[in-house]
């Protein structure tokens, strides 16, 4: 039945439900900026949160704006493991690892810009992967992954608001879990993280057949690290590496290193696709020449990429030879001189 009464019952249920939505969602919009998950407040000064999200597009940007850092690693999770304490010693800097997941070279660009106009950078350190080499990298900007412009940006306008969904508030939640010692960080305030496998776990066959099969032991993998196009043609990404260096102090360390990637996952220098990298790694020499840049070369048959022991998969070494990676990026820049034991080359004039 309907009636007076029933309507007015319906039209307080109704002005009820509508009060309690508007309300919960003040709350949740409170809540997220309270605990800041992504670090909209930090700056010189105010160091960021706690790294609770697996998504590190979500999170390195607080670190480049936090002031916190001097130098940064740029790559992907082939640079993931070069631990910063470590090469603050090499350096005698202050070093955060920015290397994100299958990040495409703009993604790698973007956050390297964002590091670069918050920070008087005293190193930078540009791990490469053949990305940087393909003819459609200006196209193939992002994959499958959320890219979160809006935090890149210089002022990022309504990104209070933005930043409200169930994903910030499950993050917003772990900041919590965190603060009151519930819960550890996902992600170093440094970036630094150790995404394979415990060393402990390692198993030789198991990683030799996935090397030789192009298949991946790691959970989150390299997704980005393709076949350059075997055909001649442009690599525009190289036009943002020139701009990154030029955007970076002239009295800053400048490093630029393709990473060692498995003998397996190596083009073939007999192969059109082997001369492409070849030619690409001559114009990345070039323009690390002259923007005062050393140029190392990781990416060549060796002692350590011809050994299937070093690595996971075909693209993911173990932590020792990280911690070789760290020493030979050190040795190259003080000597610039080729390893005698063939782990690397240096391709510009010291």
């Amino acid at each position: 039945m309907s009636g007076p009464g029933n309507e007015a019952a319906w039209g307080r249920f109704g002005t009820g439900f509508a009060a309690t939505a508007v309300l919960l969602g003040l709350a949740a919009i409170g809540f997220v900026a309270a605990l800041d998950p992504y670090g909209l407040r930090a700056a010189p000064g105010r160091p960021p949160g706690p790294l609770m999200d697996s998504n590190q597009r979500f999170l390195y940007p607080q670190v480049a704006r936090s002031g916190g850092y001097d130098a940064a690693v740029i790559g992907t999770s082939t640079a993931r493991l070069l631990d910063p304490r470590d090469l603050d010693r090499a350096f005698g800097a202050r070093f955060a690892n920015l290397a994100m997941n299958a990040a495409t070279p703009y993604e790698q660009s973007e956050l390297a810009g964002l590091f670069l106009r918050h920070v008087e950078a005293k190193a930078m350190i540009f791990a490469l992967d053949v990305t940087w080499c393909e003819a459609d990298a200006d196209r193939r900007r992002l994959t499958f992954r959320p890219f979160p412009s809006w935090l890149y940006e210089e002022a990022a306008n309504g990104a209070v608001l933005r930043q409200v969904n169930w994903r910030s508030l499950t993050i917003a939640g772990g900041v919590l879990l965190h603060r009151l010692g519930l819960a550890p960080e996902r992600i170093r305030g440094d970036g630094f993280a150790v995404f394979t496998p415990p060393e402990w776990s390692y198993d030789a066959p198991r990683a030799a057949a996935h090397i030789h099969s192009g298949a991946t032991a790691l959970d989150d993998t390299d997704a980005s690290e393709t076949e350059a196009s075997a055909s001649d043609g442009p690599m525009p990404a190289l036009a943002w590496l020139d701009g990154l260096l030029e955007k970076t102090p002239a009295s800053a360390l400048k490093l630029v290193a393709f990473m060692p990637v498995n003998l397996a996952a190596q083009a073939r220098p007999d192969t059109a696709q082997g001369a492409r990298e070849s030619a690409c790694k001559g114009l990345v020499a070039r323009i690390g020449a002259e923007r005062g840049a050393t140029v190392i070369d990781f990416r060549i048959p060796s002692p350590v990429t011809r050994d299937d022991t070093n690595y996971w998969d075909a693209l993911h070494y173990r932590l020792p030879i990280a911690k070789r990676i760290v020493e030979g990026l050190k040795a190259a820049e003080s000597d610039g001189r080729d390893d005698a034991a063939g782990f690397y080359k240096v391709l510009t004039p010291h």
